[in-house]
């Protein structure tokens, strides 16, 4: 069968094509999209062919991830079901992370339409919902995960480094668990997404040493960007077991001296990927309106512009937060 996908055909180049799609099995979701939503961060490292699949990096020599169908969220109605699907019955809005695609580098896609898609890579949402609310359910997850993982107490210092998407909801997560919630970011823009109970510092305009004047105790330190640099700043404040939760792609530079967290007794949080019981969680943290997820999006493209996405996105990096594509 032949659908409609985002292809990246080459480095930093976009395209929307006709794509072959393998038949469903009995085990298959057929899904027409309404959005799916753009994971800037990862497909964005795709895109310059700095990864080549999940958290490896591309390595001198080896072959170029092109072309293939990038991202891993949407929301759709289900159009058909396979003999075996259980979970969701034809009409039902649902999100779906990935699908299936031929003759790409990847067997996997995101943004397509029809998306066939195994059963357990779908969830039903809730009646009534409102389809851009989940288009980012898998990224929202990240955040979630980043902020759940580390144990703390209300009222602990926590800290996010990074403004963007997934610091943005590491943040709301640690907010609704009552800590003492503060992002170190680089975008006024970004910041002001915030809740107006997290604090914020810009450290383009304050310089780190003086914001680290005012913290210490601190309990939680999520660095959702790979920005080692700033952690390490930030480590000599951190409490007696304490925990570091790190969650952005760090190529090369990820190097962390075990030693020196073993002096503090500093757990290492890696958090990665997505599971059902945290897509489980998640998706009823925005049901419960804690999560806020479409008060983030920025921007809106249809899909058959998604060229100009793209260039927008390359472009206009400190004020672009959500992108959704329109289908």
């Amino acid at each position: 069968m032949k659908g409609k996908a985002v292809v990246f055909p080459d480095m930093n180049k976009v395209e929307l094509r006709l794509v072959d799609i393998p038949e469903p099995s009995e085990e298959d979701v057929v899904i027409d999209v309404e959005c799916s939503w753009i994971s800037i961060g990862t497909e964005s490292s795709y895109l310059r062919g700095e990864r080549i699949a999940g958290e490896q990096r591309y390595i001198e020599g080896g072959p170029w991830p092109f072309p293939h169908v990038p991202g891993y969220q949407k929301v759709g109605i289900v159009k058909s079901i396979g003999s075996k699907v259980s979970k969701v019955s034809v009409g039902d809005r649902v999100f779906a992370s990935v699908s299936k695609v031929s003759n790409m580098f990847f067997d996997e896609a995101g943004h397509i339409s029809p998306a066939v898609t195994h059963e357990n890579q779908v969830w039903k949402l809730p009646g009534g919902s409102i389809a851009e609310d989940y288009a980012g359910l898998v990224l929202t997850q990240v955040g979630y995960n980043c902020g759940m993982r580390p144990e703390f107490n209300s009222g602990d210092m926590t800290v996010v480094i990074g403004d963007g998407l997934v610091g943005q909801w590491a943040a709301q997560t640690l907010l609704h668990r009552e800590g003492s919630v503060i992002v170190l970011g680089r975008h006024d823009e970004r910041l002001s997404f915030l809740p107006s109970n997290i604090k914020s510092f810009n450290t383009k305009k304050i310089p780190l040493p003086d914001i680290l004047s005012q913290f210490e105790a601190i309990k939680v330190v999520i660095d959702t960007v790979g920005d080692m640099e700033t952690v390490s700043m930030l480590q000599p404040k951190m409490a007696h077991n304490s925990h570091l939760v790190s969650a952005g792609f760090l190529g090369e530079k990820g190097l962390v001296d075990i030693q020196t967290l073993r002096d503090q007794e500093i757990t290492l949080h890696t958090p990665s990927g997505w599971q059902k019981e945290r897509m489980d969680h998640t998706l009823l943290g925005i049901k419960e309106g804690w999560l806020k997820t479409s008060t983030l999006i920025t921007d809106r493209f249809p899909i058959d512009k998604v060229d100009e996405a793209w260039r927008y996105i390359i472009e206009t990096k400190s004020n672009v937060l959500g992108v959704l594509l329109e289908w």
